[in-house]
């Protein structure tokens, strides 16, 4: 089977825009999240962590007919930076490919035309056309699409992206997932009484929900051969390992036995041919949510023996906030970053631990002791997906 290796990352989100800027905003372990510049945002919390506004792409407004909105936006941004730090040039277009996972797309352009007026045009705005606008920009031939079952989405979508590779239907696949600012999804999330009051905090004893943040988060995904063969500048790691599953149990809420996460985690460490002593880090789901945390907790003692003297956890929505499709996309990210650096960066201090969440949160930067590293996603209709990560070389 030919490997699938990561040779480029780009990431905008709640820390700004680039891989420097992200790893120094986790590094620096300090977030808060704003209102919303939204006056029609008629909600009892109005908070999320937003992209800065010297990080908010500006362009392109549109590719031939087709307006884009800031999801849009962010992709392409997040792209063009993993295709340059990938050094890619002179791929055949009909082998590269495009994967995104996004919840709501371009919903917000649509809902300011709402507000505000829409264009005189006659010509469609579809709302999930994020891979497509990804895919025109960067003269992507081969498979253009979106992937949007809700928080797990680009999740799935890098696993559907590795498949690309694996299957031989492409050499390169542009891959991640991108989300922006939604009114209705904030009010949604307001309705069901999800939304913290405070800040996102996973694991803490007195979280009350989850808070949203926007980002994209992308990568260069290559077979191993095609990367030797363009002499590739550099191997971030190898995605090694997928493992999917649904919960069959609820609309929205988690299964309180956490069986099929279990599975998802299980299935993707056998793909990867990883023990649970190899991993060295987990980038978990982690949102806030009281049910959420606790079962994910259970499941990391039950998988990987993750006890509160062990594993390292990087709880990444304490600083980006829940970036729903794009969640996995940017733990993702995240997760490369400290296999290549070998450092897990400090975790942003609770209040106070749940005591019922034995998981390991290390408060101090934290060398990196394992081969692999260990990605959830999960999502509304019990969608769960598992990423393994392995080391570059290993």
């Amino acid at each position: 089977m030919n490997d699938v290796l990561i040779t480029g990352v780009g990431v905008v989100s709640h820390l700004g825009t680039g891989v420097d800027a992200f790893w120094e905003g986790l590094t620096a372990a300090r977030s808060t999240p704003t209102t919303v510049p939204d006056p029609y945002a008629q909600m009892k919390l109005p908070l999320m962590y937003a992209v800065p506004g010297d990080a908010v792409p500006t362009g392109p407004e549109r590719y031939g007919d087709l307006r884009l909105g800031l999801g849009s936006r962010l992709a392409i941004e997040a792209a063009r930076q993993a295709v340059a730090d990938a050094g890619l040039s002179d791929v055949p277009p009909h082998r590269v490919a495009v994967v995104i996972g996004t919840g709501m797309g371009d919903s917000g352009l649509h809902e300011q035309w709402r507000t505000d007026g829409r264009p005189e045009s006659d010509r469609w705005s579809p709302v999930f056309s994020v891979a497509s606008a990804v895919g025109s920009w960067f003269g992507a031939e081969g498979a253009n699409s979106s992937v949007s079952n809700a928080c797990a989405a680009s999740g799935f979508g890098l696993s559907l992206a590795a498949d690309l590779i694996r299957s031989g239907e492409a050499d390169v696949v542009v891959a991640g997932g991108a989300e922006a600012y939604s009114r209705v999804a904030l009010a949604c999330f307001n309705r069901l009484s999800a939304i913290d009051p405070e800040r996102c905090r996973p694991f803490d004893r007195h979280r009350k929900g989850t808070l949203f943040g926007e980002g994209a988060g992308m990568v260069v995904l290559e077979s191993a051969v095609h990367a030797r063969t363009r002499q590739a500048r550099r191997v971030y790691a190898q995605l090694a390992g997928v493992g999917w599953s649904c919960d069959a149990y609820h609309a929205t809420a988690p299964e309180p036995t956490g069986t099929q996460i279990t599975r998802a985690m299980r299935e993707a460490l056998a793909a990867a041919g990883a023990t649970p002593d190899q991993v060295g880090c987990v980038v978990p789901h982690g949102t806030g949510t009281e049910l959420n945390d606790l079962v994910e907790s259970q499941v990391l003692g039950e998988v990987l023996g993750a006890t509160p003297d062990r594993l390292p956890v990087y709880s990444l929505k304490a600083l980006l906030g829940h970036t729903g499709g794009a969640a996995a996309a940017l733990a993702l990210v995240a997760a490369v970053q400290i296999l290549y650096r070998r450092t897990v960066p400090p975790n942003m201090a609770l209040g106070e631990q749940d005591p019922e969440c034995k998981v390991f949160l290390p408060t101090a930067a934290t060398p990196l002791t394992g081969r692999y590293a260990l990605v959830n996603a999960y999502a509304f209709g019990g969608n769960n997906v598992s990423l393994v990560l392995k080391e570059a070389g290993v």
